[in-house]
């Protein structure tokens, strides 16, 4: 066996259909969407060369920068979440009553698919028999708002159900990160008189920093491109108020039917992601890793 696996030739023959795979769902859209986003096409007919003019157009776009506003404030609220994501973590993995319940009821959100969660959240914004405003109307509010018509308080409506959503699969990430840790440390930590803060702060944290800038990728680079519950919950509207970058390459290329400049913006989004990434990598990145055994 190990002779078979020297053979750069064997190596070379396992790893090819992964790479033709990869060439052919990832590689090849991105260059045939920079190439689309360089024409005027309306999906069906001739292609119109135009050069750079889409990209041109794309920077002095508002509804574009408008809505890269609200994918920037999704982005926002996703990272300062893993904090407390990672708070449910340290409070789980300390081995409180009930906390093999709650392990469970957290994970409820990942097994829904967004329509059933954005449906299910449709019922709770609905402005009068939803159970958030049945809420405030029980403690005093007259005229509570209709969450998802307006303007100024949309997007933070729906920052709750996209938290919601993914809240599981962040704590579950933190949680298994946590149980790695020895408890050989905590228990030297305890016999030196570190409290419970103290062993989270000074020991927990350190450890599992390197997973929490994996998720601070995952969360920034994720909301960038999230599309689905919006686009179910409120398409984009009112009035382009909950508009985000993916939402209105949509709306370009399969609504207004112009495919050249809906390429455009999914290839400038692919730029600003990978940007992010690199910011995000540089701006986190330490010389010195923290190792346990």
């Amino acid at each position: 066996m190990d002779k078979v696996m020297s053979n750069k030739k064997v190596i070379a023959l396992y790893v090819l259909p992964a790479l033709l795979l990869i060439l052919a769902v990832v590689y090849i859209p991105i260059v045939l969407t920079g190439y689309y986003g360089l024409h005027s096409w309306n999906g069906i007919g001739a292609m119109n060369f135009l050069g750079l003019d889409n990209y041109k157009e794309l920077i002095v776009d508002a509804k574009f920068w408008s809505s890269a506003w609200h994918s920037f404030l999704l982005a926002l609220f996703s990272t300062l979440s893993l904090v407390i994501y990672l708070a449910i973590a340290m409070v789980l993995a300390s081995k409180i009553k009930g906390a093999n319940l709650f392990r469970k009821i957290y994970l409820i959100p990942m097994l829904l698919s967004s329509v059933a969660i954005a449906q299910l959240w449709l019922k709770i914004y609905h402005p009068t028999n939803g159970i958030v405003n049945n809420i405030l109307e029980s403690i005093g509010f007259a005229n509570p708002p209709a969450w998802l018509a307006e303007p100024k308080l949309v997007m933070f409506a729906l920052f709750v159900p996209i938290l919601w959503q993914y809240a599981g699969f962040y704590i579950l990430i933190y949680y298994a990160a946590l149980k790695n840790i020895p408890a050989s440390l905590e228990e030297a930590a305890k016999i030196d008189g570190a409290s419970a803060w103290q062993i989270a702060w000074k020991i927990k944290l350190p450890l599992v920093m390197e997973v929490a800038k994996v998720t601070i990728v995952l969360a920034v680079v994720g909301s960038l491109k999230y599309f689905d519950l919006i686009y179910v919950m409120t398409d984009g509207g009112p009035n382009g108020a909950s508009e985000v970058m993916a939402s209105y390459m949509y709306h370009t290329a399969f609504r207004s039917y112009d495919f050249g400049y809906g390429s455009a913006i999914g290839f400038f989004l692919l730029v600003i992601c990978l940007v992010a990434t690199w910011l995000i990598r540089k701006f986190t990145a330490s010389k010195d890793t923290i190792q346990y055994s």
